[in-house]
């Protein structure tokens, strides 16, 4: 009985255990990624912060248990007691005969049960007194004792179970029922829990992307399709459609559609149509596109507790699946073999407003700004009606109040906006975290003079990101997007005219260890290729480290140059994060006729884009009519013309330092 109360004793250590082997790593991986996306962060003063996560309430929640139980088995720990008869029977070390015989008895009568009832009294009077009596008169005892420091001899080491109590005291009846237990937290539970895990996961793609939805998003895909229609598509993703309606969501929708119904691009002549048309929708796709507009808006006060969960949900999942819209629109088409340029930007579009929570109407061009007065309302502090003030200074464009210098910028918001000096310094420690990007690309046929028809054309890009503050590597200011969001960039080769994307990656400059692995395999394969010596390989690739280092990435990519004939291009380099951080450059490309012996026609079968799984070509292509507002990077016949006349770019190569979205450099992560 007492070594099965020991064992009891033991098992708050035994949970205490359990919870610490992975609470303690796990709170040192959490901590060592805080104090990362803290020096990568902002550190400005703006009253909007991201909201406590869930994850981080359970770990102190955790913590808390754990403190609990050090503070119960503090309280019930025993010191281990040894044996001393001597001690026990109140005498000094070798007292004699008589004298034990004497406390003997004189215990006995405050001790024995029949002079005291009290069980623990009895319980010392056996467990104690008696060996302690027996230990020094009795010649065996006392010479197991003298050997072994106790009177029954030799003690062996005793194991036991740190379970509870209630676990221990089991009658033949109840062992079925233990054993029952036992095989369903044993075998039953994992295997139950390993069917459902395989179940689900088997529904997603590798970015945790439900493949129905992926199917869906490429269905919907058109090539005529408007960055305002982006929305209408994007709501669409099968996680969103898993969103739960309930009855009690009817009245704070209600109140949601008032507030954001600006924004809902009806036709204000039939008004009341247009809303019967929109309620008349699925109920998961009115809830998320009016949660989503309540982000676009910043009108997320107005939510219930309820929406606020699922609000939450809609901005988590929101990253990725825009991840994979952008791949929808840049996937190659037959029968070019071309992605869609126009939707691939409204895509990024939509990202940057949902990331710095910027309404979509913002956008429309006003005046001489093509993006309109949506990148000034990513700083802190400022509103429309800022924007207004500064404007009657010429600050007309997001570049210009950019290009101004930091006294210009605090000397315009100060006395023209009305903002105190640590509204404007937040404003400049903003605008220090801005990227700008730089696009160096070559096009050209390995080992051949000039660009023939049917070639297999690789095109090098150096794409370098430049901040005010010296970082490389830095999360976005978005106080209004409740999760971190890491900066990441796409780089497109397009022709505007044509709407066909020849060429998109995903850049991203979060992992330089990475891209110097990288930019290392690749430099030295196109050397070897090249039949450079090693000392040349050597120089190349030291080069390119340090161009990784310091805030450059490489990208590369093949395609097939078309039929002969002159090809204006435009590469593209846009932010998922910033307004008016993106960059565009021009690209002249003129193909010669084949005049080399031999085809040089087809990818390689690594080289072709893969189709996601379970997605069909849809043949279809409706064009749609549509008011919508004009993105940054619409292009008509004289945007063509106009870069004709531009001159001398050399064939397959440009160089940009500007910005054409109202930033002149910008950077991204080499892959």
């Amino acid at each position: 009985m007492g070594a099965s109360e020991e064992n009891s004793a033991l098992f708050p250590i035994f949970v205490l255990t359990l919870m610490a082997l992975p609470l303690v790593p796990y709170t040192i991986v959490n901590l060592f990624g805080a104090f990362k996306k803290k020096a990568a962060k902002i550190n400005c003063q703006c009253s909007i912060s991201n909201f406590s996560t869930y994850s981080n309430l359970t770990l102190v929640l955790l913590w808390v248990v754990m403190a609990v139980l050090v503070y119960y088995i503090k309280q019930i720990s025993t010191e281990v007691q040894i044996f001393e008869p001597f001690s026990i029977l109140g005498l000094e070390y070798g007292a004699s005969d008589s004298e034990i015989k004497k406390a003997y008895r004189r215990l006995s009568i405050q001790y024995h049960p029949d002079k005291n009832p009290d069980p623990e009294a009895h319980s010392y009077f056996v467990e104690f007194i008696s060996k302690a009596y027996q230990a020094l008169t009795d010649p065996i005892s006392r010479e197991n004792f003298e050997k072994y420091g106790h009177p029954d001899g030799r003690q062996g080491l005793q194991m036991g179970i740190a379970l509870p109590q209630f676990l221990l005291n089991i009658d033949g009846a109840s062992e079925g029922i233990l054993l029952l237990g036992i095989v369903g937290v044993c075998i039953i539970l994992p295997l139950t829990v390993s069917v459902i895990y395989l179940s689900r996961s088997s529904k997603y793609s590798g970015n945790y992307v439900m493949h129905s939805t992926l199917a869906t998003y490429y269905h919907l895909m058109k090539p005529s399709l408007a960055p305002s229609k982006v929305m209408d598509v994007f709501i669409k993703a099968s996680e969103f459609m898993d969103i739960p309606v309930h009855r009690s969501d009817e009245e704070p929708l209600q109140r949601l559609f008032v507030l954001v119904r600006s924004e809902l691009n009806l036709d204000l002549k039939n008004i009341r149509q247009e809303q019967a048309k929109f309620w008349k929708q699925h109920p998961a796709l009115v809830k998320t596109e009016l949660l989503l507009q309540t982000q676009l808006t910043r009108e997320t006060a107005a939510l219930s507790p309820t929406l606020q969960r699922d609000f939450r949900r809609v901005l988590e999942l929101a990253p990725r699946l825009l991840e994979e819209l952008m791949k929808m629109a840049n996937i190659p088409r037959p029968p070019v073999g071309h992605g869609w340029l126009r939707p691939a930007i409204g895509v990024v579009e939509l990202s940057q407003s949902i990331v710095q929570a910027v309404p979509l109407s913002a956008r429309k061009a006003a005046g001489a700004s093509s993006e309109g007065y949506a990148p000034f309302l990513q700083l802190p502090h400022f509103s429309e009606a800022v924007v207004k003030k500064i404007a009657r200074k010429k600050v007309r464009t997001f570049q210009d109040f950019r290009d101004m210098t930091p006294d210009e910028r605090a000397d315009l918001l100060t006395q023209v906006a009305g903002f105190s000096n640590g509204e404007s310094h937040d404003v400049e420690m903003v605008l220090e975290m801005m990227p700008s990007v730089r696009i160096d690309i070559t096009c050209e046929t390995e080992g051949e003079e000039g660009i023939q028809e049917g070639d297999i054309v690789t095109m090098h890009a150096w794409v370098t990101l430049n901040r005010g503050s010296g970082l490389i590597r830095a999360l976005p200011h978005c106080p209004y997007f409740p999760f971190d969001k890491e900066e990441n960039f796409w780089l497109m080769l397009a022709d505007s005219f044509s709407n066909d994307v020849w060429l998109s990656q995903k850049v991203s400059f979060m992992d330089e260890a990475t891209s110097i692995i990288a930019v290392s395999k690749t430099i030295q394969e196109s050397k070897e290729g090249s039949g450079a010596s090693a000392r040349e390989i050597n120089v190349a690739v030291k080069e390119a480290i340090e161009k990784v280092k310091n805030g450059s990435r490489l990208v590369m990519g093949k395609f097939q140059a078309p039929a002969e004939g002159n090809y204006n291009l435009s590469s593209f380099c846009l932010c998922d994060s910033w307004i008016g951080c993106d960059a565009k450059s021009n690209i002249k490309l003129k193909v010669m006729k084949r005049s080399r012996a031999g085809t040089r026609g087809g990818f390689a079968a690594d080289e072709t884009p893969a189709m996601e799984d379970g997605i069909e070509e849809d043949e279809e292509e409706e064009e749609e009519d549509f008011d919508d507002y004009e993105s940054e990077y619409s292009e008509d016949e004289e945007d063509t013309k106009e870069t004709k006349s531009k001159g001398a770019v050399a064939n397959g190569s440009a160089h940009n330092k500007g910005n054409s979205s109202g930033s002149d450099e910008s950077g991204s992560e080499a892959d």
